[in-house]
C-alpha cells in the first residue's frame, strides 16, 4: 500500500519500504542508483507503472 503520509512523489518507495520494514531513505537511494545505472528511462517507467498498480492506503 502506498501511504498518504511520508511520501515524496507518489509514495511507491515509501510503500515498498513499509512492506519490507526498512527505512524509506534506503529504498529511495537504492531506487535512484538502480535507475541511473539502467539509463534512467526504465526506472522512471517502472515508477509510473507502480503508482497505478500499488493501491493507496
Amino acid at each position: 500500500m502506498r501511504p498518504r503520509d511520508g511520501r515524496m512523489i507518489g509514495g511507491v518507495c515509501a510503500g515498498i519500504a513499509d512492506f519490507f520494514d526498512v527505512d524509506p531513505t534506503v529504498v529511495r537511494v537504492g531506487y535512484v542508483l538502480l535507475s541511473l545505472l539502467s539509463a534512467g528511462f526504465p526506472g522512471l517507467l517502472l515508477y509510473i507503472i507502480l503508482m497505478f498498480v500499488i493501491p493507496q492506503d
